[in-house]
């Protein structure tokens, strides 16, 4: 039995459009999906088309990821201070507003982590965040990770999140990451995604790193609109996913820094444009 295991798609339907075309052409008809399936790229329906079109034909498995919760929360109207945001969060409003009743439907039916049992092979823990919480990092020479893993019943745990391909061994047991599908770090700028094989009664793996056509990515998000109400976003969108580098978050991460120097409190939805500039200055550019 393969596996393929696909997280932080992110609304790159080229990118997973790739990962899903190897999968298949190696005989692989089983998935599972960690989460986070929209958010930085347009056309959402693309990508969801495609999850509906394998949920139906295969095999699958699906977790909710954190971001999975903002179009949850804004359709619930809780939670969700970003929506009177600005540029900032330009992303997330034009997914939010491409999105139908039944893709925040099947959003709300997932759990943020799922035992999946097969016959005669190890129980896996599949999750996003960790198996608690669905935004929690599992980050490598961690004790709270180590804790986390500890905890879990499984031997395996799949989890995503951080967008870094790897493997976390602790005592018996092993974490894997098989990096993001549509906005991965540290790959070169390549989709990447994992294969589990079953040998006896137990699970190895392989991880993927595959290009993909990026163009086809940056043409949409100037024919879409989507440059236009996320300027900021969509440019370190564009570097991350040529380069693999500089996250999302650390650039925002720096915008709220400049901002709360200079005048002393920022949200993070309500950045003002002169802080992106300073902050994609000193990082990306």
């Amino acid at each position: 039995m393969q596996i393929a295991v696909f997280s932080d798609i992110h609304g790159n339907h080229a990118a997973f459009e790739q990962c899903v075309k190897y999968a298949l052409t190696n005989n692989i008809n089983r998935f599972i999906f960690l989460g986070d399936y929209l958010g930085e790229l347009p056309y959402p329906q693309k990508t969801m088309e495609m999850i509906y079109g394998l949920k139906e034909k295969y095999t699958c498995y699906f977790i909710r990821g954190n971001k999975e919760d903002y179009w949850i929360n804004r359709r619930n109207n809780n939670n969700c201070e970003w929506k009177n945001g600005n540029q900032t969060v330009g992303a997330m409003k034009y997914c939010y507003e491409n999105l139908a009743e039944k893709d925040i439907n099947f959003f709300q039916s997932l759990p943020i982590s799922q035992e999946i049992k097969f016959e005669n092979i190890s129980t896996i823990m599949a999750c996003h965040g960790s198996p608690n919480r669905n935004n929690e990092k599992m980050l490598p020479a961690n004790d709270k990770t180590n804790q986390t893993i500890d905890e879990c019943a499984c031997k395996y745990i799949l989890f995503g999140h951080t967008h870094i391909q790897e493997a976390i061994n602790h005592g018996n047991k092993i974490a894997l990451n098989p990096g993001a599908v549509g906005m991965s770090l540290h790959s070169g700028g390549k989709a990447q995604f994992m294969i589990l094989q079953q040998e006896a009664q137990e699970w190895t793996h392989k991880f993927i790193s595959i290009d993909y056509d990026k163009e086809e990515i940056v043409k949409e998000m100037q024919e879409s609109g989507l440059e236009k109400e996320a300027p900021y976003w969509t440019q370190i969108t564009k570097h991350l996913i040529f380069t693999g580098e500089v996250s999302h978050g650390t650039v925002l991460t720096k915008a709220m820094k400049l901002c709360e120097k200079e005048i002393g409190k920022c949200s993070w939805y309500n950045i003002s444009p002169k802080y992106w500039e300073k902050a994609i200055a000193e990082l990306i550019t």
